[in-house]
C-alpha cells in the first residue's frame, strides 16, 4: 500500500476538498404559475415552457379536477370577453360624443338654430 511521502497540511487538504462543497440550486420563477422551476425546464405545475403549453397536466389528474380547471379556464375566458366588449361600448360611446360635437360645431357656422 503506498504511503505518503510527507504531510499533508491542513492548508493543503483543505484547498485540495474546496470543490466538494454543495452548491444551491439555482431556481427561477414560472412565468405563468409563479412557481419555483429550475431554469430551461418545463413547470411541472402548469406544463409550461416559454410562454407555451408543453405537457398537458390535467391528463393525470383525476377526472373531477380535470372539469374544475376547464370550467376556471371558461370563466377566465368569459371575464376577458366581457372586457373587451366593455371597452368596445365605451369606444363607441366616445366617438359617437365627437360627433355630435363635430355636428354641433357645423350648425353654429352656418347659423342654424
Amino acid at each position: 500500500m503506498p504511503h505518503p511521502k510527507k504531510k499533508l497540511t491542513k492548508a493543503a487538504k483543505g484547498q485540495r476538498r474546496s470543490h466538494h462543497a454543495l452548491k444551491a440550486i439555482n431556481l427561477s420563477k414560472c412565468e405563468n404559475c409563479g412557481k419555483p422551476i429550475k431554469p430551461h425546464r418545463v413547470c411541472l405545475a402548469c406544463g409550461q415552457y416559454k410562454k407555451r403549453e408543453v405537457i398537458d397536466v390535467t391528463k393525470k389528474l383525476p377526472k373531477k379536477e380535470q372539469a374544475k380547471i376547464i370550467k376556471k379556464k371558461a370563466k377566465e375566458e368569459n371575464k376577458d370577453l366581457k372586457k373587451i366588449q366593455k371597452e368596445a361600448v365605451k369606444l363607441k360611446k366616445t366617438e359617437s360624443k365627437k360627433e355630435d360635437k363635430k355636428e354641433g360645431m357645423k350648425s353654429v357656422v352656418r347659423g342654424d338654430k
